[in-house]
């Protein structure tokens, strides 16, 4: 009769462990199924040009991927730093331009400046989701083969650039 009453003490004890090592885990720390796997292809119009961009465009060049949108408030945040590291001209910075409208877009970088070598226009979301945008901003670090090599979640910061991007960017580019 005891060890009855002792399943459901089990049980509780069970489930807070699970949630105690849950709330120890970095949100921003989700694994992509795409890390070491060819990047999803594209053809997408560019925001400020009549031609289309596609993933074939940038074979042969390490470069990144930053996923953004005008309506998106942590995009403010790691903008800055977004526009420092553009002038460092590393390698090429292409924004993915998403769920938004043309016209705002345009305006929003017009206001905070520009550092993407150029934007392109998922209005849908379609790369986005072949991509596995799980939010807005997201950034992918793509080698000259076209394989994702690295994937950040959310705001980059100038930490986050010197401590995870700028290695990798390095070891990809053989310098």
């Amino acid at each position: 009769m005891k060890a009855k009453a002792l399943i459901p003490l089990g049980i509780f004890v069970a489930l807070v462990a699970l949630l105690g090592i849950g709330l120890t885990l970095n949100p921003r720390e989700i694994p992509s199924p795409l890390i070491d796997k060819p990047a999803p292809a594209f053809r997408l119009p560019q925001l400020q040009k009549p031609e289309a961009l596609s993933l074939d465009d940038m074979r042969g060049q390490v470069w990144l991927l930053n996923v953004w949108a005008s309506w998106c408030v942590a995009c403010r945040e790691e903008h800055e730093t977004l526009v420092d590291f553009s002038r460092r001209g590393v390698v090429p910075l292409i924004g993915l331009n998403y769920k938004d409208k043309q016209p705002d877009a345009l305006a929003w970088l017009s206001q905070h400046g520009d550092p993407y070598s150029t934007s392109i226009v998922d209005a849908d979301g379609r790369v986005g989701i072949d991509y596995g945008v799980y939010g807005v901003p997201e950034t992918f670090l793509i080698d000259r083969n076209g394989r994702i090599r690295y994937k950040h979640i959310g705001p980059l910061s100038p930490e986050s650039v010197e401590k995870e991007l700028m290695p990798r960017i390095r070891e990809l580019k053989g310098a």
